[in-house]
Parts: C-alpha cells; sequence; structure tokens
C-alpha cells in the first residue's frame, strides 16, 4: 500500500474509533483515541473588552481571574492566551508601552493600581494551567480612534514618523527598522519580566486589504527597499525578519519561553499557487498580509503554529478537512530546522450563529477537535474565545467537557529548545488531610523541573503513565518544596501516587516517584 494511502486509511480509521466515541454512551474507544499530550487553550481577548470588562479593582479583577480559570480549569482546558498587547499598550507596567485603556476604561496611560498579567500568570500557574502572553504588533488604534485620544508617551505620538494610516486605523510602519527594534524590545521586556510560558502573536501582521487604498509606505520602501524589485516582496521580508528576530531575542533572554504564531487561515489559494491549498479564499496570508507563514516553519523560527481554519467541514470555498490536511502537510514538509507543534485555531464565536446553517449544528465544533486527533499531525486546538466557551451555545461546550476534554492533559513539548530529560521528583510524601489526599514534593535537583504531573492509582499496584485518564492534575513547580491536595481522593480508598518531572520544555522524566497513601517509597516507573 503506498503511504499516502495508508495515511489516508488510518485517518479514516481513527476518524470512525472517534465518532463511535461520541454516542451517547461512551464505549471503550474513547479511551484508546485520548491523546496525553494535547493543546486546549482559550483566547482571552481585550481589545474593546471582547472578553474581560473594564474598570475592575484589584479585587475584583482577582475574583474574575479566579472564576473564570477555574471554568477553564474544569472543562480540562491546559492553557489561556492573554491579550496583553492589544493596541500598542499593556496590561502590565511597562517602560516601554502605556497602559491599556481596556483594563481601566479610562484614557490610554491610567494605571489600575495592580498588575494583571502578573495576577493572570501566578493564578494560571496556580491551577497548572500554561500563559501565553499575546501581543499585537504593528497596530496602534482601533477604527475611528484619533491618535490624539492615544497616553502621551505612546511612542505613536513621540515619533509620529513612525505611524501610517490605512483606513479607520493607524498603525507602526512594518518597513522601518526603528519600528523592528522597538517591537522586539518590547517583547524582550515582557519576556525578562514575566514567568509565561510563551509569546503569542495572531494574524495582524500588514493590515488585511482595503479596497481601492494602498498601504502608505511608499517612502519606506524607496529607502529601505532597493535590493527588492517588487514592493510585495520586501513586505513580506520585514514580516520575516520581525518574527526571526523576535524568535530569537525571546530565545536569547529564556530559552524555554515558546514563540507561536495563529495565522489567517489561508496561506495561499491554488489559483495562486499551486502548491497552495484547494480553496478559494477571499484572503490570503502571503498575498494579502504579507505574512509568509511557510517560510516561518521553515527557518525554525516559531515553535508552534495555530492558523485560524473559522469554517465549517462543508463549507466548500475553504473546508475545514482540506485545510486542516494542508497545513498538517505543510510542517511535515517544511520544518527543516526544527519540529513545529501544530494547532487548530477553532471558531467558537460562530457556533449557534453564523450564517453557514453548518454552525446551527451542535456537533459542528467538537467534530473538528475530532478531525485534529484523526489527523494525528495536530497536537490539539485553540478557541476564539472566552466569551463563546463560557455561553456555551447549542451545548457544545458540554459535549467536549463530558466526551472530548474529559481528562487532563499535558500541553505538548518543546524538546528542540531543550531536550534534556529531568530527573524524577527527589522525595514525595502523601498523607490524608481534611480536604482530601495531601503530596509534599520536595525537589533538590540543581536543575529544577517546571512542572508536576500526578499520576494515580488505585490500590497497591502502578497502572500505565501512558494513559493519561490516570492523571489526576499538573502541578507548578513551587521553589523545590510544592504541595498539592488531590481533592478527588476518597477518603475510604487506597492509593498509589506517580509523581513525575516536567522540564521547562514539556520533556517529562523517564521515572516516577512513586508514593502509597500509607508509606512512602521510592520506585522505578
Amino acid at each position: 500500500m503506498n503511504k499516502h494511502l495508508f495515511k489516508a486509511t488510518l485517518s479514516a480509521a481513527l476518524t470512525l474509533v472517534l465518532l463511535i466515541s461520541l454516542l451517547p454512551l461512551q464505549g471503550k474507544a474513547a479511551s484508546v483515541s485520548s491523546p496525553k499530550n494535547e493543546m486546549r487553550a482559550a483566547w482571552i481577548a481585550t481589545v474593546q473588552n471582547v472578553d474581560m470588562k473594564p474598570g475592575m479593582n484589584v479585587a475584583q479583577y482577582t475574583a474574575w481571574v479566579q472564576k473564570t480559570l477555574d471554568q477553564l480549569k474544569a472543562n480540562k482546558f491546559n492553557t489561556v492566551i492573554y491579550q496583553v498587547k492589544p493596541t500598542n499598550d499593556a496590561l502590565y507596567p511597562s517602560k516601554l508601552a502605556p497602559w491599556s485603556s481596556y483594563i481601566t476604561g479610562g484614557k490610554q496611560g491610567k494605571s489600575p493600581g495592580y498588575d494583571p498579567l502578573l495576577i493572570m500568570i501566578n493564578e494560571a500557574h496556580k491551577r497548572g494551567m500554561e500563559l501565553h502572553a499575546w501581543v499585537n504588533p504593528y497596530r496602534v488604534t482601533m477604527p475611528g480612534q484619533t491618535l490624539a485620544s492615544l497616553a502621551p508617551s505612546n511612542v505613536a505620538r513621540t515619533n509620529p514618523g513612525w505611524v501610517v494610516k490605512y483606513g479607520k486605523q493607524y498603525y507602526l510602519n512594518p518597513g522601518l527598522p526603528e519600528v523592528q527594534n522597538y517591537l522586539i524590545s518590547t517583547v524582550k521586556e515582557l519576556v525578562a519580566k514575566y514567568d509565561i510560558d510563551a509569546v503569542h502573536m495572531d494574524d495582524y501582521f500588514y493590515p488585511y486589504k482595503i479596497k481601492n487604498e494602498v498601504f502608505p509606505d511608499k517612502a519606506a520602501f524607496k529607502k529601505y527597499g532597493t535590493s527588492f524589485k517588487k514592493v510585495d516582496d520586501w513586505r513580506r521580508d520585514n514580516v520575516n525578519q520581525l518574527v526571526k528576530k523576535v524568535n530569537s531575542s525571546i530565545k536569547t533572554t529564556k530559552p524555554h519561553v515558546q514563540f507561536g504564531i495563529s495565522p489567517f487561515g489561508v496561506w495561499r489559494n491554488q489559483s495562486m499557487d499551486p502548491t497552495g491549498s484547494s480553496t478559494r479564499a477571499g484572503v490570503a496570508n502571503y498575498d494579502d498580509l504579507y505574512a509568509d507563514t511557510r517560510q516561518w516553519i521553515k527557518d525554525g523560527s516559531i515553535d508552534y503554529i495555530t492558523p485560524q481554519v473559522y469554517w465549517s467541514k462543508t463549507l466548500s470555498v475553504a473546508r475545514y478537512s482540506t485545510l486542516l490536511d494542508w497545513w498538517s502537510t505543510e510542517v511535515e514538509t517544511y520544518a527543516d530546522v526544527h519540529p513545529v507543534n501544530l494547532y487548530i485555531g477553532l471558531a467558537d464565536y460562530k457556533v449557534g450563529v453564523d450564517a453557514d446553517k453548518a454552525w446551527k449544528n451542535k456537533m459542528e465544533l467538537p467534530n473538528q477537535v475530532i478531525a485534529n486527533r484523526a489527523n494525528q499531525i495536530a497536537t490539539g486546538q485553540m478557541h476564539f474565545s472566552l466569551k463563546s466557551i463560557q455561553k456555551n451555545p447549542l451545548g457544545y461546550a458540554t459535549i467536549l467537557k463530558q466526551q472530548l476534554y474529559d481528562y487532563t492533559a499535558l500541553t505538548p513539548a518543546t524538546s528542540w529548545n531543550n531536550a534534556a530529560i529531568p530527573a524524577e521528583p527527589t522525595w514525595v510524601q502523601a498523607n490524608k488531610d481534611l480536604a482530601g489526599m495531601k503530596l509534599v514534593i520536595k525537589d533538590e535537583t540543581s536543575k529544577q523541573p517546571r512542572k508536576y504531573v500526578i499520576y494515580r492509582f488505585e490500590g497497591n499496584e502502578v497502572g500505565s503513565y501512558e494513559n493519561p485518564r490516570n492523571i489526576v492534575d499538573v502541578v507548578y513547580n513551587t521553589r523545590g518544596n510544592t504541595v498539592f491536595i488531590d481533592k478527588t481522593a476518597n477518603r475510604n480508598k487506597h492509593y498509589t501516587y506517580g509523581i513525575t518531572s516536567v522540564s521547562a520544555t514539556g520533556v517529562e522524566s523517564e521515572n516516577a516517584y512513586v508514593v502509597t497513601s500509607e508509606e512512602v517509597s521510592r520506585l522505578a516507573k
């Protein structure tokens, strides 16, 4: 059998298994198809207060963060993507950008009196969840907003020559070296100051094209684009250079911090390039946003890519399955420098409300998750956005929780950033507590792990560490002295726990420290 046919046959078979697992009464097939490592992320958009209301004091904000993360944790999400630089501003104290108006609801530059990002990081890590800091590089204003409304310290006002207006918005000019240097410095500040797990950019590079309007970068092209015959190629190179330099800056500052981008879902249509996707999308990354996503994969300048495949499985101009397969092939074919994790951006915001009738089916989005798992190259998904997950139209999020996200999954590793395998914890003790089973994890290793995975087995025997349904939780290491309380433990049952270490790049230890609820013992995995 030819390898492509074999892959298609295997994919079809896995899809059938997964579909069976979504029947109201789940069979054993469900556990077979449950990946141990799967990205399950929720975008939290702060621009125009999409997912976060303004004007909260520190107590209100902290309560909102805790409630939000508790809900996501209960739904077995393992990552939040928090928008911290929506429009050349910041949701944290920065020396390079003014306070965002979206946190206070007042004028840009006004401090809320607390650090929203720090609180979000701390609360996410308390729950074993990753925090990806989402930044928008070039956008200065939203439609109709004036430069005069910006804080006096905003670089768009202190360096007006960096700014261009296109349509009803202002942008930093991507073609200026000074702009690139500034943007790189803002990312470096963010990574150096905060214990984030990743820096995340979305699809806003050069702005989406406006009919009969030319992006005003002629002067910059004349000055800096002399080695390029076409302005389009120069623009793409500007973005490529930014992506490369941002990644380099991140890795120089903290090598384990990931860099991920979630571009528009179509690179190029086949009508423009025979190696493009079999789609008829009205917009393409390469031609319209000057974002050559394939080049980033080739260069190894990103750790993950999350194309926003915001279409149904039946939409003829851009079928979900067509794009899932196309992106999988891209990652397999072009990841020359190091592997790139492929996640898929899902359109939760379309469920129940989109003009495409396919979204009136509560199974449309769950079926996309099923397709991702059957695909085997995609290793998870990111959901846009928080408010849709919370509103749960048609009950789609309940289906996810009960039938697909019904167990804890680890986030995929990025071993190319550091493949070193961590040692298991030095010492663990288990004691019964009023709240549940209390595990005290001590670690005296010179290279401290970033996280621990808590596996639980009934009785005295250790079960499978490959079955994610044996995972109770993931916890972040708190300076070598970590306490975890298993609140789901039955006080009348006897358990054996296996605790593994996870490095900052997601590599899990080969051995586990094994301890019972009645005695401490150290065994190999």
